[in-house]
């Protein structure tokens, strides 16, 4: 199974693996997670969405994963690869920081430059500053600290030898994970819920089965997915829709006029 799902992603993106033209690709929006499958229990409604709109998207997962209690590293990548292309987005890199070990550290904030760099997104989205797993807060710090240092021209960066401009994105918003917050803005995700759960259900390894010999977690529990749904319907309530997703901004958000309201 792992071995289709890896072939038919690699046929239709065969693009990805070709670094002159990853060279080539500029993003609109640019996702960064520290585990696969973060994005798409998040914030992939908004994904779809955006693309649905015309923009292009990618995904970056600044680790592999490889301390989750079930799977393994390379169900976690064929998972991975099959939610991307469920979310239909450009590209979806792996930065290959340790699991469980995402520091702020020099090497850690220069790959995440050059991600930035490399696609040059106007718009990041990453996690929120506080939630339960320390790897979501590490990851939230090397993404803002990053989204500043890759404007600044005397960092240097390389890719194929050949020196990144600086780039920074204009802006950034953060997703919410396990914390709750109170959200600067809820995207309606109606149309797109289906998708977006079809995209999350892509990552089978972490959730219920009742033939897995695996130990239960947190997210393989058989009310997790009821959960999930729950919180997409109580945001997409507050602002009067079936399903939202809430995003924090750290700057104020403005409109360009009061008919993109949702009513």
């Amino acid at each position: 199974m792992i071995t289709k799902w890896l072939f038919a992603f690699l046929q239709s993106y065969l693009y990805i693996a070709s670094p002159a033209l990853r060279g080539l690709m500029k993003l609109d929006v640019l996702a960064i997670g520290a585990h696969p499958d973060d994005v798409e229990l998040t914030c992939g409604g908004t994904i779809i969405k955006l693309i649905k709109q015309g923009r292009n998207v990618g995904l970056a997962d600044l680790t592999e994963g490889e301390l989750g209690t079930r799977g393994s590293r390379k169900i976690r990548a064929a998972e991975a690869l099959e939610a991307a292309r469920i979310l239909g987005v450009a590209l979806r890199e792996n930065l290959q920081i340790p699991d469980g070990d995402i520091q702020l550290s020099k090497e850690n904030l220069l790959k995440a430059i050059s991600l930035i760099r490399q696609y040059k997104p106007e718009l990041l989205l990453f996690p929120h500053s506080k939630d339960r797993h320390p790897d979501h807060e590490h990851a939230h710090v090397l993404c803002r600290e990053a989204w500043f240092y890759a404007g600044l021209e005397r960092i240097e960066t390389t890719v194929d030898g050949n020196k990144q401009e600086p780039h920074r994105p204009k802006k950034y918003y953060e997703y919410m994970q396990w914390l709750e917050f109170i959200p600067s803005f809820v995207i309606d995700i109606s149309g797109e819920y289906e998708q977006r759960m079809e995209a999350a259900r892509a990552f089978r390894s972490q959730f219920h089965d009742p033939d897995s010999k695996d130990r239960e977690t947190v997210l393989s529990s058989p009310e997790f997915m009821e959960m999930l749904r729950t919180r997409l319907e109580y945001y997409g309530d507050r602002i009067g829709t079936k399903y939202g997703e809430p995003f924090y901004s750290p700057n104020m958000v403005g409109l360009s006029s009061l008919s993109c309201l949702v009513t």
